[in-house]
């Protein structure tokens, strides 16, 4: 089996993260990963908090903490919310750990020895009043694109252009907020990014058909519009800092590296932080160096990170001149939106995880933001949606088959699964589609393609209240007990299919089907069509138990509780 690395776009580490961060990398990145160390692959999924920059320095300034212990508490916070929603990572690192300074680093010196950096003397933005040089972060204003008045110096969060502090219209310090600013000239490094443009084309040439049209789209666009070279230091407290062996003048002057160029690095610093929590049994270069022709390397993100992940990373990887793995796959997402409106971390709109975890569990956070990912096109997260389907998808078509099935066959049969007759006509039928619709899966979930992947387990659910419908064993066990007790133990073949398929998608929810039954031995990771066909995977007498409600209604008074709270009009 193939050798799966897997990578979701770092959350920053200045507060909790909302639905539309979720959805838009590390929930499908979990989703895929489960998916696949089902089917038997080797994955290794690497995740991290994004520790540097501005924005840390600025949040830490708020809480009044030092910016490491800011750090250190916001990314045990972050965490215990991604457990909360059962994401899977294999490591959950820090930027700020001491394997991305090192290797960050030793990317610097390559680059410089390879004549991809170089020191120039820039004019930067200096606030008299606050006595310092203002990073990109810690300029705003009005973008002169869009005319968003709350644009930052490095990036407008409304139009996603990349900008330069001296780009923005009415600039202030975002410390002080003092519009007396002053440009005054300062020494940084930039990455050469114009040298390596034809090459960094001919990379992307090579990959960008495998990859959805939007990831494609946006690395052409910034292709097409020229590589320019950009500075990778700051003028910042807190960062990876310039080596003093290498560049001692820059390292005096406290210089350390841009959050984005450390950033991606970080994805190779966690792995080798998991690495070296079991040296004896992990090896971190094998997943990242000379890996072309053994690892298959998927990244997730949202759009406005595709230029860093397409672009601007694999160019450093280029410029360093060695076989670092760099990725085969994009899965690019568009926006969620929160009632047509954007999620926005900075101005609290929208719901945000920690949040969604204390009104409902995991799954049914989970199932809805997958089977309404923005893959094509933005998607709007509102109640009324959200309710509607918790209720028919998860409530009815899931768990109403679930407890019916279970409680009926308990009340009429006992505490063990029925035998009943032969399967006849009717299960034959059922185990053909089910194998049609279990392939159909399998195939959206090979090429991530989650709303399909997402229809198709759904397709699935449906399958069984069919046939439910079809027998009727409520009404069999009047004339025919074998034939009812056959529905029965078909319909519960069917609760341990969806067990072992939708555990991607809801894991708690499938391990409360799967621990229904007690079974000697229940080691199957996967179901292939061909063998869901037979639907014999829970033989005759074997004890199960009738779990608790899988998925409870969403009434009317929640709905309204939710949109009071929250806000938000219908759509």
């Amino acid at each position: 089996m193939a050798r799966h690395l897997i990578t979701s776009a770092l959350p920053y580490i200045n507060g909790i993260k909302h639905l539309g961060n979720m959805v838009g990398s590390m929930l499908p990145a979990d989703v895929y990963s489960r998916y696949l160390r089902q089917r038997g692959h080797d994955v290794l999924y690497i995740c991290a908090t994004d520790e540097h920059g501005t924005p840390a320095e600025l949040a830490a300034k708020e809480r009044g903490l030092p910016v490491d212990e800011f750090c250190a508490q916001a990314h045990d916070a972050q965490k215990a919310v991604y457990d909360g929603f059962a994401l899977a990572f294999d490591y959950f690192g820090r930027s700020s750990s001491a394997e991305n300074r090192d290797i960050t680093q030793h990317f610097a010196r390559k680059l410089n020895e390879n004549g991809f950096i170089e020191e120039r003397a820039i004019r930067q933005v200096y606030s008299p009043a606050d006595g310092r040089f203002l990073p990109d972060r810690y300029v705003e204003g009005t973008c002169p694109h869009c005319g968003y008045d709350k644009a930052r110096g490095d990036q407008c969060e409304n139009c996603t252009r990349v900008l330069d502090p001296t780009d923005l219209i009415e600039p202030r310090s975002a410390i002080s907020g003092s519009t007396d600013l002053e440009v005054r000239e300062t020494k940084h490094l930039f990455l050469l990014q114009s040298k390596l443009q034809h090459e960094v084309e001919e990379w992307v040439a090579r990959h960008e058909q495998d990859w959805p049209q939007l990831a494609s789209s946006i690395a052409r666009k910034w292709l097409t519009e020229g590589l320019h070279d950009r500075a990778i230091t700051r003028d910042l407290d807190w960062g990876v800092p310039v080596p003093a062996d290498t560049w001692p003048e820059l390292a005096a002057e406290g210089k350390v590296f841009y959050v984005w160029f450390d950033a991606p690095i970080e994805y190779i610093g966690a792995t080798k932080e998991w690495a070296d929590q079991d040296p004896e049994n992990r090896d971190w270069k094998s997943w990242w160096y000379e890996a072309d022709d053994t690892v298959r390397y998927t990244q997730f993100m949202a759009k406005d990170n595709v230029p860093f992940h397409t672009v601007m990373f694999p160019a450093t990887e280029l410029g360093v001149r060695e076989p670092w793995k760099k990725v085969d796959y994009v899965k690019a997402f568009n926006w969620l939106t929160y009632y047509g409106g954007k999620f926005s971390t900075s101005q609290k709109r929208g719901v945000f995880t920690d949040q969604a975890l204390d009104i409902l569990p995991a799954d049914y956070w989970r199932y809805f933001l997958i089977a309404n990912a923005p893959e094509s096109d933005d998607s709007s997260f509102t109640w009324e949606h959200f309710t509607a389907t918790v209720n028919k998808d998860l409530a009815d078509t899931l768990g109403n088959f679930v407890n019916r099935v279970l409680s009926f066959s308990r009340k009429r049969f006992g505490d063990e699964v029925p035998a009943g007759g032969e399967p006849g006509e009717a299960e034959t039928r059922l185990g053909e589609e089910i194998a049609t619709l279990l392939a159909e899966y399998e195939t959206h979930m090979d090429t991530l393609q989650f709303r399909k992947a997402a229809s198709a387990l759904r397709a699935l659910w449906s399958a069984g209240n069919s046939y439910l419908e079809e027998k009727a064993p409520w009404l069999e066990i009047k004339t025919d007990k074998d034939a009812a007790a056959l529905t029965l133990r078909t319909a519960m073949n069917l609760i341990h299919l969806y067990a072992v398929v939708s555990e991607p998608f809801i894991p708690a929810s499938a391990a409360a089907m799967r621990a229904a039954f007690t079974l000697p031995s229940d080691t199957a990771t996967w179901t292939t069509p061909e063998e869901a066909k037979s639907l014999t995977s829970i033989p005759a007498g074997t004890p199960f138990t009738v779990p608790p409600v899988l998925f409870a209604k969403l009434t009317d008074e929640d709905l309204e509780a939710y949109k009071d709270r929250f806000g938000g009009q219908p759509a």
